[in-house]
């Protein structure tokens, strides 16, 4: 085995050559990205980086020596568009190809996009790369109406960039609650109170049914009444990038599926990352969207890739910065799941224990880094911690389990 290629150039790919390097890899290697930037992080955009205080240069996640000095060729700027798995060769849109022995898909995942009336104006925004918010941010300045189709992290996280600049924000949710994936309904109704209080408006059960205006949009007709607004910004989730896996004869299903070694249905291609569907830490079969999910499934991609595989069931975390409320969740909740709140939330610095059967099995923490810290090694180790014990603030967090 000597050429390893890696399609996609995100969180996962630069962990791969990491990894690969790092395990004594010395074959060729070579990232393909679509976009003509090397791997950068995303979490930044909807947050320091919208709001000025990111420089550019501090996204991208290696300086381009290390690539240079991983002797990792960069094919960036190009879309690889079919993989011949009798041939091993990854085609390219410019009609090149590129053999391999080894390949990697850390395709990632692409927004959802709503196919409405009027989505096609100037002023109707999807937040994913770095583009895109260098357009969105051109907006924001005071007095300017912005209006947010869905409450979830990257929704939330630009109202709270947007109303501190001056713009009137209102956020247009198709549920009951913000942030009805990511958290629980007492964590949806903190942040929900947390956006109002600085300015935020809310249309919850409120489904975007078009968007008004002749060149530039004017406002979202919505089925709870119109919406004004200067820009539209769609936050209404991704999809994963499984469509090159699919068309090539890969299982995929909401994802492409891997098993705990990051390994598809044929043996010499791997995934890592927002594309997979893999098996869950605590069972079960999962596809998530998040930082650590890239990291540490590339990791145990990268060890396959060189004959030494080792099995992934790391414990998921996410975060969320939104004014100065900086959230953190280990593991997965369950509707239901028995939740035991420690802490005021109205000290907004609080967290939310989740027990199922006994065994703690996620966290959710504001401002409350030793109880992140403690519910993921809790989780863990699968612990069994009474929900008084949890509740209990003179109880040290280190020191519960």
């Amino acid at each position: 085995m000597n050429k390893i290629v890696i399609i996609g150039a995100g969180q996962a790919a630069a962990q791969a050559v990491a990894t690969l390097r790092a395990e004594a890899y010395a074959g060729a290697l070579t990232l393909i990205g679509d976009e003509p930037f090397p791997p950068y992080q995303r979490p930044p955009l909807s947050k320091a980086y919208l709001s000025g205080d990111f420089a550019r240069d501090r996204l991208f996640l290696r300086p381009e020596s290390f690539y240079v000095e991983s002797q990792c060729t960069m094919v960036l700027g190009r879309r690889a568009v079919k993989i011949d798995r009798a041939a091993k060769r990854v085609h390219l849109e410019d009609g090149s190809d590129l053999p391999y022995d080894r390949l990697l898909l850390a395709t990632g995942a692409r927004v959802r996009t709503l196919p409405l009336r009027g989505a096609g104006l100037a002023g109707v925004h999807y937040l994913r790369g770095i583009a895109d918010v260098d357009a969105i941010r051109a907006h924001l300045a005071p007095g300017v109406r912005l209006a947010v189709v869905g409450g979830g992290y990257i929704g939330l996280e630009v109202a709270a960039v947007a109303v501190k600049r001056g713009v009137d924000v209102t956020v247009i949710e198709a549920a009951d609650r913000v942030m009805v994936r990511a958290v629980t309904p007492p964590m949806s109704a903190f942040y929900e109170q947390a956006h109002r209080s600085a300015g935020v408006k809310f249309l919850l059960n409120a489904t975007a049914q078009a968007f008004e205006g002749s060149s530039s949009v004017t406002g979202v007709v919505t089925n709870a009444g119109n919406v004004a607004a200067d820009v539209v910004l769609i936050g209404v989730g991704i999809v994963p990038n499984q469509e090159i896996a699919a068309d090539a004869g890969l299982q995929c299903n909401n994802g492409i599926v891997v098993d705990e070694y990051a390994v598809t249905s044929d043996p010499d291609i791997f995934a890592a990352g927002d594309c997979t569907n893999h098996p869950a830490f605590a069972g079960g079969r999962v596809r998530l969207e998040s930082v650590q999910n890239a990291i540490d499934q590339a990791k145990h991609a990268a060890l396959g890739m060189v004959g030494r595989p080792s099995a992934y069931h790391e414990v998921p975390w996410f975060w969320s910065d939104q004014y100065d409320l900086k959230l953190q969740i280990a593991g997965l909740a369950k509707p239901d799941d028995l939740v035991v709140m420690r802490g005021d939330p109205a000290s907004r610095k609080f967290a939310a224990f989740h027990l199922r059967e006994g065994v703690v099995a996620a966290v959710e923490a504001v401002n409350a880094a030793p109880e992140y810290i403690a519910g993921r090694r809790l989780i863990a180790a699968r612990a069994r911690v009474t929900p008084e014990r949890l509740a209990d603030p003179s109880i040290p967090a280190r020191s519960l389990g």
